[in-house]
């Protein structure tokens, strides 16, 4: 994902095979029957998740409560629930082939007028998530993009431009410096919120 998303057809998300950028985005692909729908992303860890948790519901974010903080890996994606062994066989293959490494989040950025999106930036560890999404992405995850992967943390989503405007200057200072080791498999509840399943360690980490 190098810079702004840009959509092949106006749109991020689709059932199937096709998946969109950013685990919680509001438009989701359909799900039926014994399917499932899944994200794969990394963890933002305490402190730093709970203070982004918390600007994002400042910034007036009605999914503030429903997607934890987190760099996307894979997008919402739809999967039969009998295909989810294979899925998790895989995740574990390619986390286990990526070694761990450290993201510094750092200043904000947004997708307008793209996307009504505004984020706090991957300065540093942006080619290691390129490299893991590109390993995730393969198999029973080869999903095709449908924008270029570009890792950020989101902070604020389809909210009205003062609010953007805000988070956009409030988020403008900030920084966080974490140690990625572990990607996990999130799962979207009938609830509407997305929750952790499953982690897998990277190469040379100790899982949980």
């Amino acid at each position: 994902m190098g810079g702004l998303p840009g959509p092949a057809d106006g749109t991020g998300f689709g059932t199937g095979r096709w998946a969109c950028q950013n685990v919680g985005m509001p438009n989701l692909p359909d799900r039926t029957g014994a399917q499932v729908r899944i994200g794969v992303a990394i963890a933002v860890p305490p402190p730093f998740g709970p203070e982004l948790g918390e600007a994002r519901r400042r910034f007036g974010d009605p999914q503030a409560d429903a997607i934890p903080p987190h760099i996307t890996v894979l997008g919402p994606s739809v999967l039969e629930r009998d295909e989810l062994d294979g899925a998790i066989e895989h995740l574990g293959k390619a986390a286990a082939g990526e070694a761990p490494f450290h993201v510094v989040l750092r200043g904000a950025g947004t997708f307008r007028p793209v996307s009504p999106v505004v984020f706090a930036q991957v300065a540093v560890g942006i080619a290691e998530c390129e490299r893991l999404e590109a390993a995730v992405r393969t198999g029973p995850l080869d999903f095709p993009l449908r924008f270029n992967y570009h890792p950020h943390v989101t902070v604020a989503h389809e909210v009205p431009d003062d609010l953007l405007d805000a988070a956009f200057d409030g988020m403008a200072d900030y920084e966080a410096t974490f140690r990625v080791d572990e990607v996990h498999l999130y799962e979207h509840g009938d609830d509407g919120v997305w929750r952790p399943v499953r982690g897998f360690p990277l190469g040379g980490a100790t899982g949980r």
